[in-house]
Parts: structure tokens; sequence; C-alpha cells
């Protein structure tokens, strides 16, 4: 934890300061910010008020006593509920406004964390809670110049295997007439191990249909066969296997023969464009030192989709924040499943999105943004027609 840079950050933003509480360890942004993890189970609630001028405070349990050591500050405890509300009020004196992990109505739900009876408290005495999501994303979503150079390298490889996985397609359609889903799955699950390439989950390969379910996964009991003639999607994810590396998304989609249908090529268009008008609205707005917001992303793709006669079917948010985790705790492109008002500021990475799930099929076309200082760049290859896959 770097108090003088959080401090310096509290009051740019006019907070009196950032309150943090836990219990039972439901919150895990707040011992990645504070960067302390508990050495036993946190069975009674503390409180660490990060001050924006002078020193921190602690208040926890007297049987749990030790569980704020490793950070500065002065420690306070007590027992009884009674005790705890007093302690907390003289805590919060002369404090008008703080941060907490909560977001009003719930609308950025990834740092809404500290339960409402704990938000009411706070207010009793009189304080403002405002939402820490910006904060949170300027302490935890924010790369340094190492992780880029992780997420280009993870970049290139993934870009290898996605290229790779769709000449297997077309080497088993060629062999074989037919390969299934989680076969392929598994191909790419392989090639990453052999490149140093780890993921938790995925990919999605997803066949006619299932490319029309944003959340689709074979697996051995849930699988399709793809066959000439067919249309496949591929979703893939990983980060290299190193200490603090970050993650690379991207969806491709192609056709198991020469000529697709007409109507693939027409939603594949849509969705492209609406992907490359987001990609320049932040270009041009990072470029121009204009402040944008994750939502105002989403409105610019949705509004293209929306205007050529597809907004029912585009089902999700534009993209999502990227970092150690594939899903970060960054501004998301979201005007659709929240409202994310959470300005894109240097260092933060994101995907960009788009897709239109028909019943019969399903388009998305991914890629990644990583914004710099005073530019904004696409960071791997960017699919411009759909893979014949022969």
């Amino acid at each position: 934890m770097n108090l003088a840079e959080i401090q310096a950050e509290l009051r740019l933003q006019k907070l009196d300061g950032w309150l943090f509480y836990d219990h039972h360890q439901r919150d895990p942004i707040a011992y990645r910010v504070l960067g302390f993890a508990p050495r036993r189970h946190v069975t009674r609630r503390w409180y660490y008020l990060l001050p924006a001028e002078g020193e921190p405070v602690k208040l926890v349990h007297r049987i749990e006593n030790w569980m704020l050591d490793e950070l500065p500050g002065e420690r306070r405890v007590y027992s009884g509920w009674g005790e705890l509300r007093e302690h907390l009020r003289r805590l919060l004196a002369g404090c008008r406004r703080v941060a907490m992990q909560h977001s009003a109505d719930c609308m950025i739900p990834y740092v809404a964390l500290v339960d409402a009876g704990t938000v009411d408290l706070v207010r009793s005495f009189g304080v403002e809670v405002a939402s820490s999501a910006t904060l949170v994303q300027y302490f935890e979503a924010r790369w340094t110049p190492e992780q880029l150079q992780m997420h280009l390298e993870a970049g290139r490889r993934v870009d290898r295997v996605r290229r790779e996985t769709f000449e297997e397609i077309g080497r088993r359609l060629r062999t074989e007439g037919v390969v299934q889903e989680v076969a392929i799955r598994d191909f790419v699950r392989q090639r990453f191990s052999d490149l140093g390439l780890v993921s938790q989950d995925g990919p999605i390969v997803g066949v006619n249909a299932n490319s029309g379910n944003p959340h689709y996964e074979p697996t051995p009991e849930i699988t399709s066969p793809i066959r000439p003639g067919d249309f496949v999607l591929l979703d893939m994810w990983a980060k290299l296997n190193q200490p603090r590396a970050v993650f690379y998304d991207i969806t491709w989609t192609g056709f198991a023969g020469a000529e697709p249908p007409a109507r693939i090529v027409e939603v594949f268009g849509v969705v492209s464009e609406a992907r490359d008008r987001a990609v320049e609205f932040i270009r041009s707005a990072i470029g121009e030192g204009r402040t944008i917001c994750g939502y105002q992303v989403d409105d610019v793709a949705r509004g293209h989709i929306t205007g050529r006669g597809y907004g029912e079917y585009f089902t999700h948010r534009t993209g999502h924040s990227i970092g150690e985790e594939v899903h970060g705790n960054g501004a998301n492109m979201d005007n659709l499943e929240t409202h994310d008002d959470r300005p894109l500021t240097p260092g933060i990475c994101f995907s960009i999105e788009p897709g239109i799930y028909l019943p019969e099929f399903g388009v998305r076309s991914e890629v990644n943004v990583y914004v710099g200082e005073g530019e904004a760049q696409v960071t791997g290859e960017m699919q411009r027609e759909l893979v014949a896959i022969r």
C-alpha cells in the first residue's frame, strides 16, 4: 500500500477518507488495495480509515486485535456493539464524505461489497458514503509497463493458437469429415499449455446455434459436431504463466466452406462495424484529451446495432475490464446491464466485443483496447472478414 499515493487521490476526488470494512473476508478488494492477507479467519468486524490527511486509524475486535497489524496507524479496540458504534462515530468525526465499497442503486455491482446495514450505520453519523469504484479502478485496474508487455506477448501467443485452431478444424474436416467442439476445446487447452499460457476455464467453441449462446462452453457431456457448411465461433482468453500476468481475450468467427450464407456475412458486417465505431470513438476521445466513460462506449456500439435492426439480439455489455483476472475491476463498457460511469483513464485495458445472437447462429467480434497517455490502442489483430475454414 502506498499511503501517500492513496491520500493524494482522495484529495483529488474531494473525499475526506476511504473507509475499509470487512467481516468473514467478504471484500477481497480491501485486502488487495491495502496489501495484506489475514493470518487467520476474519470472524469479527474490522474497520480501517485512510484519511485524506493525517494518519490512518484501525478499529478491531479485542479477540482479533492483531488483525490489521501489518498496516500503519493508531489501533482502537472494541468488544460490544455499543462500543463499536461509539468508536466508529469518533473515528469518523470530522469526515463529511468517505468512500466505501458501495455503489448507488448497485449500478456497479463489482464493487458493491459493503452490506446495506453498514452503509446505514456510517450515514447515521452524518457522513456521506460515496462509491469507491473510481478509486478501485485507479489502484486495482491500472497496469504497470511490465504487465502491458506481458499482455502483448500473451496476445501474440493466443493469436497464434487462434490461427492454428481454425486450421485444425479444417484439417479434421478434410480428413475425418467431422470434429466435435470439445475436441477443439481440448486442442486449444493443449496449445496454451505448450506455449506457457494459463486460463482457469474456456475456451468457447460454438457451432451454429451454440454460437448464439454467449456463455456456451462444450464439455465431454455437452458437445456438438462441426461439419462442412457450419458456422463456428471461437472465444479464447489466457495469460502468461508468470506472476502478475494479465489476460488477453478475443473472439473470432469462421465458416467451414468457401461461400458463407449472405445472412451470416451481413450480421458479421454489422458486428464488426459496431466494434470499429466503438474503438474509433475511444481513440478519438483519448487522443483529443476528452474524458469519456464506459457507458458512452456501449452507447456507440449498441446504437449502431440497434440502428441496423438487431438491437434486441445484442444482450450483453459491449466490453469488460481486463486484468490479472479475465474480468477485472476497472471500467466496463456498459450501459445495458449496468450504467458504468467510470472514466477511461491511462493504464487500464478492456474488451470491445459487440455481438448479435440469433436462434440459428451468433456473431461476436472481440478485441482488447489499452488506454495510454494521450492514446488508445488495440493490442492484437482485428478480424476484418470471416475466417474461411477449409
